[in-house]
């Protein structure tokens, strides 16, 4: 397929030059397109609006490009190659002639769309222009004034759903003075008809309402608009409803038989056997009897039990009790049907790492989880993972042949619940929030180096405030790294690198964390989404507080073990710019800043910012960048030295566009790096200062993404254009020769 791609590639180039003309029949010419000019009698307020409309009617659309025809012309030959076939079907277009176009049928759309534009009684004419066996359509267009409106009532009735009509006008989309416009008046209908769901009006349907327009009473296109009711509208649906009943099968299967029932605030539980506690399930539930129906607490408690995660489906069925004439209100029987997921489950996952210093190798992960633990919702987790890597490498480097063993154990209890002292569920309309309890080891040896043991617990909370906004709260967080064996050879590296050494110093880290995440990309109908989240991080003033003692360097110690204090601050914002057919351009501003205070001199070494990689600066290796200027004098200290600072920026640019079905390409600009905030011996020129504009890496390069419905496998390759580690630091040249490939899952950002 390599070769077939190559051989299109450079044919492609060829035809690029080629001249379709001798393929047209004689007696045809090629359509290129349509074009329009509007004389308007009155000055148009919102001109751009009219333009947009008209030019959406212009049909047929004409060949997009001279080589899509060409293959087409080639491929219909007699006796065609293969080569051309093969192109035709990746490429190829049909031609669009001059006698495919239906002039009258597009005057009489684009006199159709002026209409419901208020343009009424305007005029089109048309002129075809030839020229070399091509032709196009000019299109005239006189548009009159507009009718625009001058008052919009409701017809008078006694029916109690025009009373609930009429007090919903006051926040109309259209207003007095505005044009005559039809889609104004459909969204009119779905706004008055959402309205009426809100307020217990089940079968109301927006088709049950008709707007009359009235012109007699005025000589100057004016108008009056009344809205009224359709006639024979059936009698169930001038109704409200209510619930008259709420059940919930926790357990639900297709045989379920001789369930128990328990009543909780207005809510009926049925179950075979205890499979979920209904008072654990119950707040997740915003329906109730004697409820007015709402189709947002309906659509939010679909939403919240879904989120649970121990059931595969979740259905919500309403049954209509029978009414009568005479009947001011409908009922409702609500049945909800909760099908659960198997109890225990066990995943695998192999990884193939490979790293910036030369480590790589293979990774094995197994998980367990165990839903529904308690009977309330809860999950259970537990990971282990075992890595080997050997890093490798060229020349004498001491370095090469050194291998990594990793072995990690983590657990993670899930619970669909906020564990507090006080019941604060009713302050979350939106979604249940979880509370997550986090505790881990790990252990990494390093052959001939060292050994790194390492304890992690957490506890926190995490929810929705609404479609867009997720908040994360840890009020506890806490990791313990201790150095347990290294040898002389590293000790040494350890004494010639004060930087360095910090990072493998005996450290307890506990705090507080918080995060904010503003996320439109989840609603497609935005046009032009934003994405924003920032985290928050203090480490060290509680124990500050219950600290007494102090080790031989000065400072404070818990249980012998000297703690952390910083605080760290970041913040990432994206903007999607849509270009129309699938083309994008994506925006992305990067800020860190870690700031720190007794007991810390620099940012643990867990907690430090890094840069470069598949998601980060392309054109530089991961965690290879900075700080600052900095220029190793030494080679061999930097196998083992990731690149890190506590300050970091970072900018990204990138263009996407689509190629072929499910392949996206792309053309991206990254820039950044990360500083430290004070001078450091060990480490010269990484301070931040006034020039850290001449100090960012700079990369830039294009990339192959294959997109199956989100999931994402991308090639990226890119190349520096500014290195701050170069000796000529004001030079800034595209250097090809060295470019790296970028491998990974996902988009960058």
């Amino acid at each position: 397929m390599k070769i077939q791609n190559y051989i299109l590639f450079i044919v492609v180039f060829i035809m690029s030059s080629c001249n379709v003309n001798r393929f047209i029949p004689d007696d045809e010419t090629l359509y290129t397109g349509s074009s329009f000019k509007i004389f308007a009698e009155a000055k148009l307020k919102d001109k751009t609006v009219v333009q947009e409309e008209l030019q959406a009617v212009l049909k047929p659309q004409p060949n997009s490009t001279k080589l899509g025809l060409y293959a087409h012309y080639k491929a219909n030959k007699d006796k065609p190659s293969f080569l051309f076939k093969f192109i035709n079907k990746k490429i190829g277009e049909k031609p669009v002639y001059q006698s495919s176009v239906d002039i009258n049928k597009t005057e009489n759309l684009i006199l159709n769309r002026l209409e419901n534009l208020g343009f009424f009684y305007s005029s089109v004419s048309s002129e075809i222009k030839k020229n070399d066996k091509r032709s196009r359509v000019k299109y005239k267009v006189n548009v009159k004034a507009p009718y625009v409106m001058e008052t919009y009532q409701m017809d008078k009735d006694t029916l109690a759903i025009i009373k609930e009509i009429e007090k919903t006008l006051s926040n109309s989309v259209i207003e007095k003075g505005g044009r005559f416009n039809l889609e104004n008046l459909k969204l009119e209908r779905q706004r008055i008809d959402s309205y009426l769901k809100a307020k217990g009006y089940y079968n109301f349907n927006e088709d049950f309402l008709i707007f009359e327009i009235d012109t007699n009473q005025y000589k100057n296109k004016r108008f009056d608009l009344y809205l009224r009711l359709k006639k024979e509208v059936p009698n169930k649906a001038l109704l409200p409803y209510k619930l008259n009943s709420v059940n919930v099968y926790a357990n639900y299967t297709v045989n379920t038989s001789k369930l128990d029932t328990v009543e909780i605030d207005k809510v009926s539980f049925l179950q075979d056997s205890l499979f979920f506690k209904p008072k654990r399930l119950r707040p997740f539930i915003l329906l109730e009897k004697g409820q007015p129906y709402s189709p947002e607490k309906f659509r939010l408690t679909s939403k919240r039990l879904s989120s649970i995660g121990c059931y595969k489906f979740v259905n919500v069925e309403f049954e209509e009790k029978e009414i009568s004439k005479k009947d001011s209100i409908g009922y409702l029987n609500t049945n909800i049907y909760l099908s659960p997921l198997n109890k225990r489950s066990l995943s695998a996952e192999l990884q193939a790492n490979t790293k910036s210093s030369g480590f790589s190798g293979p990774a094995l992960a197994l998980t367990h989880s165990n839903r529904n633990l308690f009977k309330g919702g809860e999950l259970l987790k537990i990971t282990g993972k075992l890595g080997y890597e050997v890093q490798s490498g060229s020349g004498s480097g001491s370095s090469s042949g050194i291998s990594s063993t990793e072995l990690g154990l983590t657990g993670d209890l899930i619970f669909s619940r906020l564990l507090f002292p006080i019941d604060l569920s009713d302050q979350f309309q939106h979604a249940i929030p979880i509370t997550k309890i986090s505790t881990g080891v790990e252990y990494l040896s390093r052959s001939q180096l060292y050994s790194v043991a390492s304890f992690n617990m957490s506890f926190g909370y995490q929810w929705k405030a609404n479609d867009y906004v997720i908040h994360t709260f840890n009020p506890i967080s806490t990791n313990f790294i201790n150095l347990i064996n290294n040898t002389d050879e590293f000790q040494e590296i350890l004494d010639e690198n004060l930087f360095l050494k910090s990072s493998f110093d005996q450290q307890l880290i506990s705090g507080i964390t918080y995060g904010f995440t503003y996320n439109e990309l989840v609603k497609s109908t935005k046009k032009n989404p934003i994405y924003f989240s920032t985290n928050f991080e203090v480490s060290g003033n509680a124990l500050s507080l219950i600290s007494s003692k102090t080790n031989t360097e000065g400072k404070e110690t818990i249980l012998g073990v000297e703690y952390a204090q910083y605080i760290k601050l970041d913040a990432d914002f994206r903007y999607n710019y849509s270009l129309g057919k699938e083309q994008k351009i994506v925006a992305r501003l990067y800020g860190g800043y870690g700031y720190t205070y007794g007991n810390s001199r620099v940012l643990p070494f867990s907690k430090q910012f890094f840069s470069g990689g598949a998601y980060s600066i392309r054109a530089f290796s991961t965690r290879s960048i900075g700080p600052g200027n900095y220029v190793s004098q030494d080679d061999s200290s930097d196998s083992y030295f990731d690149r890190s600072g506590d300050i970091k920026l970072e900018a990204n640019m990138e263009y996407r566009f689509p190629l072929y079905t499910y392949f996206k390409g792309a053309l991206f600009v990254d820039a950044g790096n990360v500083w430290l905030r004070n001078e450091n011996l060990t480490l010269p020129n990484s301070k931040f200062s006034k020039n850290f504009l001449n100090e960012l890496a700079i990369g830039a390069g294009a990339g192959i993404r294959m997109d199956i419905q989100g999931f994402v496998i991308r090639v990226d390759w890119s190349a520096p254009i500014h290195s701050p580690a170069d000796e000529e630091r004001g030079k800034y040249k595209f250097d090809a020769a060295n470019g790296i490939f970028n491998f990974a899952i996902g988009y960058p950002f």
